[in-house]
């Protein structure tokens, strides 16, 4: 056959794949062989967005290039031949010079970690291309500006996951770009100080100039056009690109077609649902058919082609113009995401549908406007129905989706409908239920005479495929629709839905069906929902996001307003710079883990991981498969040299976790083995072929819950150091009580999601050392435990970390047994060996946040006087310690934020077989937080009062704070927390919002609003830190410290801190650009701790400020010797005196190890949120309208910095007190495990209006130039949307009479079926029945 070569250009580059495996994607390649680093993998799925590229192709015949988006992870190198690929690196770079979109990402300081930013930045790209490209007019309406909007700007990042900022800043600096934009709208950037001298504008921002990208080489149109390329062979490395149906069913014919082995494919994206379980062979590409790629529009309807995009497709119906058309397109515009759809075809999703039972809202549009479908077959071209199609056996690989139509039907007497509920309103979620309604009617429904003479109802996603609902269509044909038709048909609907037994959530399920149905005839009925409820479905009143009497919209904009007081004192500490190295981020140039260029001979691995809870391991095999053969070995605790041990985690002096379960696996998810590959793909399906044999004798039942873990008296101990202390006493407490009630609180978990995941490269070096590049939060304790587990003193061992991208608990003591099984696996062969954790593998080996359970007893007097609460904490800690020793300090600090004048309680860390619970962003702080709030509605709701009432009365003063928080109070000028809650709780704006909530509510049945006002206490503790400062020659600036640059800006900091501490010697005012902090490295810098709790920033800056301090004694007789031989005045330059301390000899290195003093390693923190939500109380779904956060952060060294924090903190606690569902099976093994099944919040799910005020409160000599952490806290402030969902329930509970509208228990996280059935069921039947019985 010949050399097998794919042709594409990157970055204007020409490059030839040769001979590479056919299933290489196109991120394989660009990150294995290309320079590119800008796209990254982050999930694997097209879920996240991190991958994304712009793809483009040029057709010769029209000389016309056609560019979109595409996740790269998805798409195959096989379909790409004549392509060009332009990634983050291709727009803008450091040695070409950035791009504006680049520019104004790190300007508007929208990158924090960096690791999602390539993809964002391309996203925008992208966006800006199409709307540029496609205008209407032929040049934006404004200079500087595209033709982009600031709606289709929102939509632009729709799919693009981010856990770091809370998107706010993305959206600005995406908005910047908009025709539409206010720039004043716009947030906190580095372009305008948004003053009265410094006002908003474009020519503030750097330029943009439409086509200043070229993103097809003429050198790529010169070869298309050659006749040599005009065909693409029949066969080019693994791949078959028939040219007609007769070629492809000719392949099928061949005797080498195996459906296991040669897969069909049109765009891949299939694969980010269904994940390949072994390599395939061969492919087949059916993109180049004439047949599947057909577009024909006329009076009649539209056929499309079933290779056509999503994208194309919503283009095409868009543009027909009649309703049902136009409703289509609407609601395929939540389908995905825009990288997503631009390759995924329309035919693809019917296919899935139809075989895989795949919850598909094409089919059930298509099903509902009577689309039908032409299929071929090995004999012959078949037409069906929509209907026929889904309902027929699932097809063969040989039978091919052709084409579909869809009829037109005008707009005279038709009806049109879809509903779709999911986690997120833009897409990018699949749906719970869909549904489409389609009706010709006659009468007029005002009257009351309107009548149904042709209906097609359709649901869809609850299992199983797209239906339609005929007995509830027949029932209702040629009747008038009234409450008791409509209570009839839903009587009907719920014996139709039947959730498959697999489904999650099935009474929600059918609720939600119900739900539809009912929406959908109300509007063909009269007085079904009542006249109150004929809210108009505007936007939000000029678009602040307050309460008013109009209901909220999911595309009503996104509005922000930060309030920030920026600091001259200790120039330029205090000042908003942006974050070190963010266009570098941005470009795609900066260097994590991942992106190192693989050493010589490197090998890759991938975890075996077990699937029973306790268990003896037997032995390890492997199918027979393609894949089985890519394993070079299988390292396992066996290899573990002699004098070694077998550990993966350790937490100094409170306990190690095991790297590998043997003989034992003590939970599902827990390590067997290592697959060692050629590659990282190959060790991912490698591992998917290992088949672990189990034996359970002589070994005790799992214990899996807390409740088993109680049963079985199954705990961890808590070292006296570690345990909280009560305070007052409990039984008097309660005598002084006037009422005493108890109830329960459940905390689940969360996952982490760090866009990068766990990921390490190991290099071994010469007389028995290593050197281990990590993803890691605690290179120290990595470099301890590698050193262990090898049986090595520790200075063999040397960990170095540049960057993280992103940590949040979860890369501290989780990060290290991916460190240890690359360092044994390469200490063992004696090569480089890497590996990346794929996203499923770290989900279910991760553990998370801590679950809890806890039951209370709590006493207060009849004005809600608080007199003494006893709590029962169970916390489930996993099977081992890890640092859940820690949590009940964390969990009683937090929740200590009120006087509840005696406090007692009983803590237990519960042991269970599943994997190892750890720190996650606030650790313990949040759930103590939240218990506290659950306890204080608990006893408004019993007392019939004001919330914020109770609230502010317990709060504590100066003296009670020290009662409960000793040293760590403060001084009582310190002490900022009852002034911030009364500026949010009790301000006039705060009650006449409360009123408009409450108004709201009144007038609004299927709508409720809530409002809420959550205060936090927040106790940070102060570690020792050290920090290097050296001087170059050149006068250039090396700064190292201990802790990790996260994303957290802890460079950033460190690089303010060290041109201030050096200022008094420079009088140019130039040091801050010469200032570099270097990576983390734990031979060069010892004793570096962890990166975590806050506060490694300050005590970091602490560190080099004291280093500094050493350095300007060292040189400051020297620069005065030089002034006072300078006879004309002159002031020294930098550059002079650091030439002369050269000459002198001068030790141009200083080194401190800062120590917190004795009498303050406490402090406290505060702040206050106000979150208002509007609920649907059909289908559970949340707005949170808006939020205004409040904090205390003291002196900040950064203030952008710390509104960042501030911003994606609170976004990380919205999800997890929302839709963030870390659910595992009966086993423990974690089943939502990709962007699937686990939904972090995104753009569509954040506040409307999202507003932030840092407060710098009174100065203390103490903290670190008067700073405060920012890292952690606010995630706690993020309980006030928990709160205000609660008050909205209440409204709904109150209003369809639900048993105890007023108390209830609401766990952790409240998803929308949880709100949905705290509203209840059945409420639309409750509504239907008293509308009946009213009319009665």
């Amino acid at each position: 056959m010949g050399r097998a070569v794919v042709v594409l250009a990157v970055n204007g580059v020409r490059h030839e794949a040769a001979d590479v495996h056919p299933s290489m994607t196109l991120l394989e390649f660009l990150r294995t062989k290309t320079p590119v680093r800008g796209p990254k993998l982050g999930c694997g799925e097209g879920g996240c967005g991190a991958c994304v590229v712009l793809i483009s192709k040029y057709d010769p015949a029209t000389d016309e290039v056609t560019e979109f988006s595409a996740s790269s992870c998805l798409t195959l190198l096989g379909t790409l031949n004549h392509c060009s690929v332009t990634t983050s690196e291709g727009i803008g770079n450091t040695r070409d010079g950035y791009h504006p979109v680049q520019q104004r990402l790190a300007g508007f300081h929208a990158s924090q970690c960096g690791f999602c930013t390539p993809g964002v930045c391309m996203s925008i790209f992208s966006a800006l291309l199409k709307a540029d490209k496609h205008a209407a007019a032929p040049a934006p309406p404004r200079a500087g500006f595209s033709s982009l909007t600031c709606a289709e700007a929102e939509h632009a990042v729709s799919g693009n996951l981010c856990r770091c900022t809370g998107y706010r800043p993305i959206l600005d600096a995406c908005k910047s770009f908009a025709a539409d934009v206010d720039l004043e709208d716009l947030g906190l950037n580095s372009f305008w100080n948004k003053g009265p001298n410094d006002r908003a504008d474009v020519a503030k921002l750097p330029e943009y100039s439409a086509g200043s990208v070229c993103t097809f080489p003429d050198f790529l149109k010169a070869e298309i056009r050659s006749h040599d390329a005009k065909l693409l062979p029949e066969y080019s490395a693994g791949w078959y690109h028939p040219k007609s149906i007769q070629e492809l069913h000719g392949l099928f014919a061949a005797n080498w077609f195996d459906e296991t082995a040669v897969k069909i494919v049109a765009s891949n994206t299939g694969a980010g649902v269904y994940k390949e379980q072994d390599l395939y062979e061969k492919y087949i590409d059916i993109t180049g058919i004439p047949e599947l790629l057909v577009i024909d529009s006329s009076s009649k309807g539209v056929e499309i082609g079933a290779a056509v995009s999503i994208s194309k497709v919503i283009e095409v119906f868009s543009s027909h113009g009649t309703p049902v058309f136009r409703k289509i397109a609407a609601h395929l515009g939540k389908v995905a995401s825009p990288f997503v759809r631009n390759t995924a075809t329309i035919g693809g999703n019917l296919i899935m549908a139809q075989r895989l039972r795949f919850a598909s809202d094409v089919a059930t549009l298509l099903l509902a406007a009577a689309a039908t479908v032409t299929i071929h077959t090995a004999s012959k071209m078949l037409p069906l129905t929509m209907e026929e199609f889904l309902q027929q056996p699932p097809c063969d690989a040989k039978t091919i989706l052709l084409s579909i139509s869809v009829p037109d039907w005008g707009s005279e007497s038709v009806i049109f409908e879809t509903y779709r509920a999911a986690p997120r309103p833009f897409g990018n979620a699949v749906s719970y239920v869909n549904s489409a309604f389609l009706a010709r009617t006659s009468g007029d429904a005002a009257l009351g005479d309107l009548l149904i003479e042709e209906f097609s109802i359709v649901f869809g996603a609850y299992g199983g495929v797209a239906i339609r609902a005929r007995k509830v269509e027949d029932f209702l044909k040629g009747k008038s629709v009234t409450a008791h038709v409509v209570l009839e048909a839903v009587k009907l609907l719920k014996d139709v839905i039947r959730p498959s037994q697999d489904t999650t959530h099935p009474e929600y399920r059918v609720s939600l069906a119900v739900g539809f149905l009912f929406r959908f005839m109300s509007s063909l009925g009269k007085d079904l929902i009542e006249p109150r409820e004929a809210i108009t479905r505007n936007g939000i009143t000029n678009g602040t996001a307050e309460s008013s009497t109009e209901v909220a919209n999911d595309n009503s904009p996104i509005r922000s307003r930060q309030e920030l007081v920026f600091s001259e004192d200790y120039k330029p500490v205090g000042k908003p710079i942006t974050k070190a190295g963010g266009e570098l981020q941005a470009s795609g140039e900066a260097v994590y883990v991942d992106d190192i260029p693989a050493p010589k001979d490197c090998l890759y691995g991938a975890f075996i991981y077990g699937t029973h809870p306790h268990a003896n391991i037997e032995g390890v095999n492997f199918k027979s498969s393609l894949a089985a053969q890519k394993v070079i070995t299988v390292i396992t605790a066996k290899d573990i040299p002699v004098g070694g041990k077998n550990i993966g985690t350790s937490y100094p002096m409170l306990g190690d976790e095991a790297l590998f379960g043997d003989p034992v696996s003590e939970f599902a998810g827990q390590s067997i083995g290592i697959v060692i590959a050629e590659t990282q793909k190959y060790a991912y399906m490698a591992a998917k072929q290992a088949v672990i044999e189990y034996n359970t004798e002589n070994l005790e039942p799992p214990i899996l819950t807390i409740e088993d873990a109680i049963q079985h008296n199954s705990y961890f101990r808590i070292p006296p150091d570690l345990a909280p202390n009560q305070v007052g006493d409990f039984d008097k407490g309660m005598s002084e009580a006037d009422h005493n009630l108890s109830g329960e609180v459940k905390l689940e978990s969360q996952y982490y999601f760090y866009m990068e995941t766990n990921t390490a490269l190991a290099i071994p070096d010469e007389d028995n050392c290593i050197t281990v590049y990590s993803s890691t939060q605690t290179p120290e304790i990595t470099q301890n435990v590698i050193a262990e587990l090898l049986g090595l003193p520790y200075h063999n061992v040397r960990v170095i970390t540049r960057r993280v991208g992103g940590g949040f608990g979860g890369k501290a003591q989780k990060g290290c047994p991916v460190a240890c099984a690359c360092a044994l696996a390469a200490f063992k062969l004696r090569r480089p060996v890497r590996m990346y954790l794929d996203r499923k593998t770290d989900m279910i080996m991760a553990g998370g946040r801590h679950p809890m359970k806890v039951e209370y007893s709590v006493g207060f007097k009849s004005d809600g006087t608080l007199t003494a609460l006893h709590m029962d904490l169970r916390i489930d800690a996993g099977i081992s310690p890890d640092v859940s020793p820690m949590l009940p300090l964390f969990i009683m600090g937090a929740l200590k934020k009120y006087n509840w004048g005696a406090l007692s309680f009983d803590l237990k860390l519960c042991k269970t077989n599943v994997s190892s619970r750890s720190a996650m962003r606030g650790p313990g702080e949040v759930q103590g937080s939240f218990i506290a709030e659950a306890i204080i509605e608990h006893i408004a709701s019993v007392l019939a009062t004001d919330t914020n009432a109770i609230r502010r009365k317990n709060l504590h003063d100066i003296e009670s704070l020290t009662k409960f928080y000793g040293e760590a109070a403060g001084d009582a000028a310190t002490y900022s927390l009852v002034e911030m809650f009364d500026k949010l709780a009790t301000s006039p704006e705060y009650q006449s919002r409360a009123a408009d909530v409450e108004r709201f509510n009144s007038g609004s049945k299927w709508k409720k609003r809530g409002i809420s006002c959550v205060p936090i206490t927040f106790t940070v503790t102060l570690r020792p830190t050290p920090g290097k400062v050296s001087i170059l020659n050149d006068g250039s600036i090396v700064v190292e410290v201990g802790g990790v640059e996260l994303g957290q800006g802890l460079y950033t900091k460190v690089k303010q801190m060290a041109a201030f501490g050096l200022g008094k010697l420079d009088a140019d005012g130039v040091l801050l650009e010469k200032v570099r902090v270097i990576q983390a490295d734990s031979l060069s810098l010892v004793q570096g701790g962890f990166t975590g709790g806050s506060t490694t920033s300050e005590t970091s800056c602490e560190a080099v400020r004291v280093s500094c301090a050493i350095l300007v004694e060292r040189l400051k007789p020297i620069k005065e010797s030089m002034e006072a031989n300078n006879s004309s005045g002159a002031s020294v330059t930098w550059s002079a005196l650091i030439a002369q301390a050269t000459m002198a000899s001068a030790n141009l290195t200083a080194h401190a190890y800062w120590t917190p003093d004795p009498a303050f390693v406490k402090y406290l923190n505060y702040g206050a949120g106000v979150s208002e939500v509007e609920i649907d109380v059909l289908t559970g779904a949340t707005t949170i309208l808006r939020s205004d956060l409040l904090y205390d952060c003291g002196q900040s060294l950064n203030p952008a910095v710390d509104l960042g924090q501030v911003e994606g903190a609170f976004v990380q606690g919205v999800g997890f007190f929302t839709n963030e569902e870390y659910a595992s099976n009966a086993d423990g093994l974690v089943i939502n495990d990709g962007t699937w099944t686990y939904k972090i919040p995104t753009v569509d799910t954040i506040p409307k209006q999202l507003n932030v005020e840092l407060i710098n409160s009174a100065r203390d000599k103490k903290r670190v130039l008067s700073s405060k952490s920012s890292g952690e806290p606010p995630l706690v402030m993020a309980a006030s949307v928990h709160c205000a969902m609660r008050e909205a329930i209440r409204a709904a509970r109150t209003e369809f009479s639900v048993e105890s509208p007023m108390t209830f228990q609401m766990d952790v996280p409240a998803t929308m079926a949880d709100v949905k059935k705290l509203c209840g069921l059945d409420v639309v039947e409750r509504h239907l029945q008293n509308l009946v019985h009213n009319a009665a």
